[in-house]
């Protein structure tokens, strides 16, 4: 049987790209699927095709922006299945242009989303871990949470910001002997609706290139499933997935 069978996963950004394909990829290992994100038709067509297949899905629409519906959906969880194993801090935008384009509102939204989104699901599911003493958080960084390029320098900074984050959290959690693991994803090329976030047409024409070599969403979501089947007492705290192909 494997490790994931009966664990309660709660996914952001469920609706499409990693996040949908994670939920598959769980739901096909016996866990009972938590799906958040804000496009109410993607999850509930998503619930259907997983209980389509003798799976286990609920769903509740979340904006990650709000600390209030974070909130919500981990009460959500806890009333439905009467725990959380595991949050998987899937949502993202990537809204990318040099900073000289002053693109100011863009840069909100990624602070929000990429980076108060991440904390606000961390506020509302860690504490009924610690709880528990068990528990797992996998936060999707990036390539560009490593590696900084003109065009993408505030997208870089809240990628660089998750991966902090999730050290931080790594550290503190041990610290206090809690058992929570925190596992950071840091994707390069994927295929997914990210690129549709940005604006900007040069730079759009330029990430379309880059994005010629994309891999499968498919990829991440075993990359995810290999980090929860884990041992508990094992923790695979950094993971770059990239296709072979791409240089940077």
């Amino acid at each position: 049987m494997s490790t994931i069978q009966d664990k309660v996963v709660i996914i952001t950004g469920a609706s499409s790209g990693i996040g949908e394909a994670t939920a598959k990829e769980l739901a096909s290992k016996g866990a009972k699927l938590v799906l958040a994100a804000r496009r109410e038709d993607r999850l509930k067509k998503l619930q259907d095709e997983i209980q389509a297949i003798g799976g286990q899905a609920t769903f509740k629409v979340t904006d990650v922006t709000s600390r209030q519906q974070m909130e919500e959906l981990a009460t959500h969880a806890l009333e439905k299945f009467g725990k959380i194993d595991v949050l998987v801090n899937n949502a993202g935008i990537m809204p990318q242009a040099f900073l000289a384009e002053n693109k100011v509102d863009e840069w909100d939204k990624m602070i929000d989303v990429n980076i108060k989104g991440v904390l606000y699901a961390i506020a509302a599911i860690v504490p009924s871990m610690r709880e528990r003493k068990s528990g797992h958080v996998i936060n999707l960084s990036s390539i560009a949470g490593h590696n900084i390029y003109p065009g993408g320098t505030v997208y870089c900074g809240t990628k660089f910001a998750v991966r902090a984050i999730s050290e931080g959290l790594r550290q503190e959690e041990a610290m206090n002997g809690t058992n929570i693991r925190v596992t950071n994803v840091s994707p390069g090329a994927v295929t997914s609706e990210l690129l549709e976030t940005t604006t900007d047409p040069a730079m759009k024409a330029g990430l379309d290139e880059v994005y010629q070599v994309a891999i499968d969403a498919d990829s991440i979501a075993r990359t995810i499933a290999f980090a929860i089947e884990q041992p508990s007492d094992v923790a695979i705290n950094e993971l770059i997935v990239r296709p072979t192909v791409q240089v940077v």
